[in-house]
């Protein structure tokens, strides 16, 4: 408990009666002590600086406990996380940060995409999923007004296809996801993309194997509705795991999909969570991997890209800014060559595009390069150059 310390008054003498007159020259009365205009009496300066001193004493201990309980805290943290690692998950999915927030995803108009339906699908009895569908921008004025099926049917036209599987935290309404929508509807593109189970709108919880299974759903409906037309896998952050796991499934089943793009990928989920920024306060910590990593292993969250590029068999492009903070960009470079150096992408084209970090485009806005349509044109024509 806080003392409180009182500020200081001095006592003043009583003023003595009057003396009578004393004609007496030689004789001097002495002032009478507490009148204006004459210090304080004695004593007064030490009470004071032994008030102040009690001041500069209260500010130190509430320093000290202000730190006290930041390390607390800080030590706690590992602790809690490693009792229970469902918190681990939680960090990872970001699933419960709904940036923008009260969006309607209903209305893909509302964010200047009047050329989108949105519509669910029910990849497992019990729970659906939201979907966009985003036709080409040389489609927009036919797309006024229409419902759901003339967006199906409108997949048949002949331009290609572009499964976009979204990173963590926010929705498929997030901002700069809508932003490369536009930009790829504008090059020719249907876009589709949809809400994991456990985001936005969709139904269920976040699981590494319940996206790969909506993804899977997702592809698996697509190229049905396409037939020959070229189909391309596009991922990013988080959503380049769940990419990589999708094709690796395709792969081992002989039906890989036309081209797999990575934007912004990491080799596998504990050496990203390794070099995030929130980690940065704990990453020499004795025991981090201990406290932190081997708490996301047990939530069987592995996205281990860096493993199933050996078992992919169609061209793949990689995509990843040099100031990167999120996904940092030496994570892009390796995972490259490991593809690489695999034997299943051999005979295939495998290509990694950096962007400077004097063009800013950090970790989600590389669909600001004025040079992406020739990267798309150049890759997808080299895939299929019937397309172009």
């Amino acid at each position: 408990m806080r003392k409180r310390t009182s500020s200081l008054t001095a006592e003043h003498d009583s003023v003595p009666p009057a003396a009578p007159e004393d004609s007496d020259p030689a004789v001097k009365r002495c002032p009478p002590q507490g009148k204006a205009g004459h210090g304080a009496p004695q004593g007064t300066d030490p009470e004071k600086r032994m008030a102040k001193s009690f001041k500069r004493l209260g500010l130190a201990g509430k320093v000290k406990r202000i730190l006290m309980w930041i390390l607390l805290v800080y030590f706690c943290i590992p602790v809690l996380v490693k009792l229970c690692p469902s918190i681990q998950a939680k960090l990872v999915f970001l699933n419960f940060v709904r940036l923008p927030y009260f969006i309607d995803l209903k209305r893909p108009s509302d964010h200047g995409l009047n050329h989108t339906v949105n519509y669910y699908l029910e990849p497992e009895s019990g729970f659906k999923i939201g979907v966009w569908h985003t036709v080409p921008a040389q489609m927009w004025a036919e797309a006024q007004g229409k419902d759901r099926d003339w967006y199906d049917a409108a997949l048949l036209s002949p331009h290609p296809v572009i499964l976009y599987l979204h990173g963590n935290a926010g929705t498929r309404g997030g901002d700069h996801r809508v932003q490369l929508y536009k930009v790829l509807s504008s090059f020719g593109y249907h876009v589709v993309t949809f809400d994991y189970r456990g985001w936005g709108d969709s139904d269920g919880s976040p699981s590494e194997g319940g996206m790969t299974a909506d993804s899977l759903f997702m592809y698996h409906r697509l190229k049905r509705a396409v037939a020959n037309k070229p189909l391309y896998v596009w991922g990013h952050s988080l959503g380049t795991g769940v990419a990589t796991n999708l094709v690796r499934r395709l792969s081992d089943t002989g039906s890989p999909p036309d081209a797999l793009v990575l934007e912004s990928p990491f080799t596998n989920i504990r050496e990203e969570a390794r070099s995030h920024p929130f980690s940065m306060v704990y990453r020499y910590l004795p025991g981090f991997d201990w406290f932190f990593l081997d708490a996301i292993s047990a939530n069987d969250i592995r996205f281990a890209s860096d493993e199933n590029v050996n078992h992919i068999s169609c061209p793949v492009l990689i995509l990843h800014a040099e100031d990167d903070s999120v996904v940092p960009f030496h994570l892009g470079r390796k995972l490259y060559a490991a593809a690489a150096g695999s034997k299943s992408l051999s005979g295939h084209k495998v290509q990694f595009i950096p962007f400077q970090a004097s063009l800013s485009y950090k970790h989600k806005f590389i669909y600001r390069s004025p040079e992406l349509p020739h990267i798309l044109s150049d890759f997808f024509g080299a895939v299929h150059p019937n397309t172009q």
